[in-house]
């Protein structure tokens, strides 16, 4: 609004100033015949009005409205007219053109109408400046001259304008459609962090605490036929486990392991704990080298899923953690119970592999779960990764 305001302000004081100008020659110049000079004051009067009241609203570049076709063309014919009229009276009346052509072309509905206007006007005009000496050879060659050129110069000018308002206006376009790519992007990325996030959540949630809160019902169970304080200090150690474990959530921190402890004492720890926990004796071989923290997370999430599916589904009587690590890490989580008949688990298996597939994905790894011919099954994760010794 305020460039508009702007705008309209040049054109007011250029219109103003073209007003007076015309008001001094008309007073000035001798007159041609009596009452000649009230004339020339009359049409610049009537220029003065029809842009004050009519084009003026049109004349802003970006913001002005389109006018209706009968709206154009009555302005039009209303400036070519008083021009027509003022150089008929006095030639020197031709610089009311410097006012009329750029308001033919900001009253026109298209630039076509403004070429076809601006060349009408410059014919009529040259008429007009040869009917002001009757027609004389002299005054007929430069009422062409003076129109065609100023049509010519109108015209390009002209062009020249509008096609850089269509710039701008291309440019707005691009500039809305950006933003609004922009917000849009702003959206998607929140609602995908958000996803991302609820996933994070989902699956710590079902690998960490709702795996101690499992321990804690089997072994309330337990308890409720034994009643012997091994198994109800089982059940505090597992409740003090979710406990730890749901706090770390809350600081999105790794809940599953002591940052000072290696992966490989963290699986002997779960080994033993499942072994006390269950009856079922676990065999941890693991490598003492060490890998990048989240791998680390990402590997322990697994054997402690793969040790959950042990005790929901196998029915076993032993089980085994193999770490090794080279160029990849490689974690194998097997059993001797019932197995899946030699078939291997597809993407949306069951037993959980959902989220741990997911995890797995995150850090380039793979993850193959396999039942033995007979017995038994074999959870296999393959992560890439560059290693270094641990230190003793």
């Amino acid at each position: 609004m305020r460039t508009a305001a702007k705008e309209r302000l040049g054109w007011d004081l250029a219109t103003a100033a073209l007003f007076a100008v015309t008001m001094m020659l008309a007073f000035t110049l001798p007159s041609r015949f009596p009452g000649s000079s009230w004339l020339l004051v009359a049409t610049g009067c009537g220029v003065a009005a029809v842009y004050a009241f009519g084009a003026r609203r049109y004349v802003s570049i970006r913001e002005s409205p389109e006018p209706s076709p009968l709206t154009s063309g009555l302005l039009q014919a209303a400036l070519i007219a008083l021009l027509a009229i003022g150089t008929t009276l006095e030639p020197t009346m031709m610089l009311l053109q410097t006012l009329v052509l750029p308001l033919i072309w900001m009253t026109s509905r298209s630039t076509r109408q403004s070429i076809i206007v601006t060349l009408l006007n410059a014919g009529i005009l040259a008429f007009a400046y040869a009917a002001s000496a009757a027609f004389s050879p002299g005054m007929i060659l430069g009422g062409v001259v003076t129109s065609g050129l100023s049509a010519a110069f109108s015209v390009a000018l002209g062009l020249w304008i509008t096609r850089i308002a269509e710039w701008g206006s291309e440019r707005q376009r691009l500039l809305a459609e950006l933003t609004a790519t922009q917000h849009g992007l702003e959206a998607a990325s929140r609602e995908a962090g958000a996803a991302a996030e609820r996933a994070r959540l989902a699956r710590e949630v079902h690998d960490t605490i709702a795996q101690s809160l499992t321990s804690i019902v089997m072994l309330a169970e337990r308890s409720r036929h034994d009643g012997s304080r091994d198994t109800i200090g089982l059940i505090e150690e597992a409740a003090r486990e979710a406990l730890r474990e749901a706090r770390a959530l809350v600081v999105v921190e790794s809940p599953a392991s002591d940052s000072s402890a290696s992966l490989a004492e963290a699986l002997r720890r779960l080994g033993e704990r499942f072994g006390r926990e269950t009856g079922v004796p676990v065999s941890v071989t693991a490598s003492p080298l060490v890998v990048p923290r989240d791998i680390q997370v990402v590997l322990l999430r697994c054997a402690q899923e793969g040790l959950a599916n042990v005790r929901k589904h196998a029915a076993a009587a032993s089980a085994s953690l193999v770490l090794t690590v080279s160029d990849d890490a490689m974690l194998v989580v097997s059993d001797d119970g019932r197995g899946l008949d030699g078939r291997a688990l597809d993407q949306q298996g069951g037993f959980g592999l959902s989220g741990m597939r997911d995890r797995v994905g995150l850090v380039g790894g793979t993850l193959q779960v396999r039942g033995g011919d007979t017995a038994g099954t074999t959870l296999t994760v393959r992560i890439p990764l560059a290693v270094r010794q641990e230190t003793a």
